[in-house]
């Protein structure tokens, strides 16, 4: 099982409380489970800068794959390998600016490449290459709510998600949703009833 933190705001981020409940739960039912945990805020994530587009860009056939650019392919392949050797990935999601904190998205573009996690062709389209993988969202936010007027925001953030693991190959999805966090009469009450979703959905 990989873990991987988009919050940078540790035991008071409530996705990371959601998340951590699921995978403790997951633990003590499952003596052999191997949990890896990954936080993007604290890993030593490249920029996708005008090399490593290059060397993606000679997948479709726009110039060579020389050294300087195995150089820099290499170091994608080796940060996508942990999460394409993961069969479970666990993600902790909040809503920012109405989509997702940048560091995931940042991750997402370095490891989504043609060839590890994802196949085209003119005439099929995109096609995922993973198989067999499940993947678990914990998504909060503080005032979006789905249905909600557009003064609360709009939702690019569960919606992209979910379309990014059904394009790399994931249909396998579950999910736990806390919104909004901030504007209901009882907070605490809507968080312990995502808690207690949470530690269900790992049993």
């Amino acid at each position: 099982l990989l873990y991987i933190l988009a919050s940078p705001r540790g035991e008071s981020s409530q996705s990371n409380l959601l998340a951590e409940a699921f995978i403790e739960e997951k633990r003590a039912s499952d003596s052999e489970l191997v949990v890896s945990t990954l936080d993007l805020w604290k890993a030593d994530l490249p920029e996708f800068d005008g090399d490593k587009a290059a060397a993606k860009m000679t997948f479709f056939g726009v110039g060579d794959m020389d050294d300087g650019l195995k150089t820099e392919w290499t170091r994608i392949e080796e940060i996508a390998a942990q999460f394409m050797d993961a069969d479970h990935i666990v993600f902790a999601v909040p809503m920012w600016n109405g989509g997702v904190p940048y560091k995931l998205k940042q991750y997402i573009d370095i490891i989504t490449q043609p060839g590890l996690l994802f196949g085209f062709s003119p005439e099929q389209g995109y096609f995922g290459l993973l198989e067999n993988k499940k993947a678990s969202v914990f998504y909060t936010s503080g005032v979006f709510f789905p249905g909600a007027e557009a003064k609360y925001g709009s939702d690019f953030h569960s919606t992209y998600v979910s379309w990014w693991l059904n394009m790399i190959g994931i249909s396998n999805i579950e999910s736990v949703c806390l919104q909004p966090s901030l504007v209901t009469s009882d907070p605490e009450q809507d968080f312990q009833s995502a808690l207690s979703k949470a530690k269900n959905l790992a049993l």
